[in-house]
């Protein structure tokens, strides 16, 4: 207490001059319009700054949250997009749009939300692992999918993780389809970009222009129909000249990938399970 007294003896000339300070300053702005309109201002700009600093900061931790519900919202657009064509098909009976079974197998699936966990881009066999496994209902071979179109398969499921082998691995291939023109093809990658892969086994008879949008075909028992995949950027033979090769742009950035989500449907799982026990009778023969 006696350091306090004497600290506070030592100091008691600049005490009083600060206080002595604040008090003019007070009068000063109180009391004189010119200086009171100075001090408003002034405040009200290092107040707005603040309050700016504080919305930028407070905007940036939300972003985890604006990234899911777009992520969602693109996927229920998607579906969206796929009844309107299934309609029109139905009313029309434009072959080019999307059959109505495929539809109602479209409206029966559910996603399960998951983040990306790891992810590489630079290997021939890349592989993605996310935050949900078994525990939350993931099971190998459903679909992945984000907002911007098809990721990949589940490959390897444990107990709160999962595996994924995406578009981005030489293993991988996914029955896909140009886009109202009614065409089906297989999807594959062979190193090199991430935002390229190629669309095989179109046929030469197939009529279609460059930047059409290529999707899921719905005729594999992992995805359901039309979830984007890309647009082609350049169509070559192929190598036996019986078939076209098409070059697709993928439309998900695997480089920037977070939110994904993986797609349950039960209707998939029993054709799945079909087409393995047909496979086993096959191979006993």
């Amino acid at each position: 207490m006696n350091n306090l007294f004497d600290f506070i003896l030592r100091y008691i000339s600049w005490f009083v001059f600060i206080i002595c300070e604040i008090i003019s300053l007070v009068l000063l702005f109180t009391y004189n319009n010119y200086q009171g309109s100075i001090w408003m201002s002034s405040a009200n700009v290092v107040t707005g700054k603040v309050y700016e600093v504080n919305a930028g900061v407070e905007q940036y931790f939300s972003l985890t949250d604006i990234n899911e519900q777009l992520t969602n919202r693109n996927l229920y657009l998607e579906q969206k997009v796929q009844a309107l064509s299934s309609q029109i098909a139905e009313k029309t009976g434009d072959s080019t749009f999307l059959k109505h079974d495929n539809y109602e197998l479209m409206k029966k699936f559910s996603l399960i939300p998951a983040k990306v966990v790891s992810n590489s881009i630079d290997k021939l066999d890349n592989l993605i692992t996310i935050d949900k496994g078994e525990n939350d209902g993931v099971r190998k071979d459903m679909g992945v999918a984000c907002g911007y179109g098809v990721v990949g398969i589940v490959f390897m499921t444990g107990k709160h993780y999962s595996v994924v082998m995406p578009i981005l691995n030489s293993n991988t291939s996914i029955s896909c389809a140009i886009s109202k023109r009614g065409y089906f093809g297989y999807l594959h990658w062979i190193g090199g970009s991430s935002r390229i892969a190629f669309m095989d086994e179109v046929p030469r008879h197939a009529h279609f222009k460059l930047y059409d949008k290529v999707v899921t075909s719905g005729y594999s028992s992992v995805f359901p129909p039309g979830i984007e995949i890309g647009k082609i950027i350049h169509v070559y033979n192929s190598s036996d000249g019986l078939s076209y090769r098409c070059m697709v742009e993928l439309s998900t950035d695997f480089s920037r990938l977070r939110d994904v989500r993986v797609i349950d449907d039960s209707q998939m799982r029993e054709r799945i399970d079909i087409l393995r026990a047909a496979q086993d009778s096959l191979e006993k023969k």
